[in-house]
């Protein structure tokens, strides 16, 4: 396959990279300056980047922006960490029970619709300019506004103690850690993302999408 410019297509990104150093890797293998992307994907998470090449197509990644996502993800129960995924400091919660599926079908229910989300503090929102994972890093303490979003659907793939399976259908804006996170607080054990894949961006899949590596 050979992109020409001006053109919107999907990567697949691996686990590793930030979505940054993934956009340089692309820049090389295409031989191109302007390229943008929609939608950032955590260094630990891996699956779909839309990317827009040329300026043309980079102007119009903000409609990408707004489009369906759907994501598998693991959830650790059990536990907290201090990124909402495996790269944090992590504290062990002292569960008694565990919660039986019923229990976590039952919770699941609240997290679907429109609902309030704070944002993980390890993210990409600025305050006052600033990334807040940068502020957090330095050891400031930071307080993000919680907003809202959309979560079309939560699907239960397995369940097996500590690990919790989901696919998640989700509007913009929402953040997988926090809703791991916040599922985790809500059952009493504590969670955070074990692993995390984006399948799917609007009408952008794994099928479509182009693997760099072998591009």
């Amino acid at each position: 396959m050979r992109t020409s410019d001006n053109k919107i297509f999907a990567v697949w990104k691996p686990k590793g990279p930030s979505s940054a150093q993934f956009l340089e890797s692309v820049k090389k293998k295409l031989g191109i300056r302007k390229v943008g992307h929609a939608g950032t994907l955590d260094p630990l998470a891996s699956g779909i980047l839309v990317v827009g090449v040329g300026r043309a197509a980079t102007s119009r990644l903000n409609m990408t922006v707004g489009a369906e996502k759907e994501y598998f993800v693991k959830i650790k129960l059990g536990a907290t960490s201090s990124t909402d995924d495996e790269e944090g400091r992590k504290t062990k919660m002292d569960v008694k029970t565990f919660p039986r599926i019923q229990r976590v079908e039952r919770y699941l229910e609240d997290f679907v619709g429109n609902i309030d989300q704070t944002p993980p503090i390890y993210s990409a929102i600025k305050i006052n300019g600033t990334p807040a994972y940068k502020l957090a890093r330095q050891g400031q303490k930071i307080e993000l506004r919680s907003r809202k979003v959309k979560i079309y659907s939560i699907e239960i793939i397995s369940y097996e103690w500590p690990y919790l399976e989901l696919k998640v259908v989700t509007g913009p804006g929402v953040y997988i850690r926090s809703l791991a996170r916040d599922i985790g607080e809500a059952l009493g054990v504590g969670g955070y993302v074990a692993e995390l894949t984006r399948t799917r961006v609007g009408d952008f899949t794994r099928e479509s999408a182009v693997d760099v590596e072998n591009y």
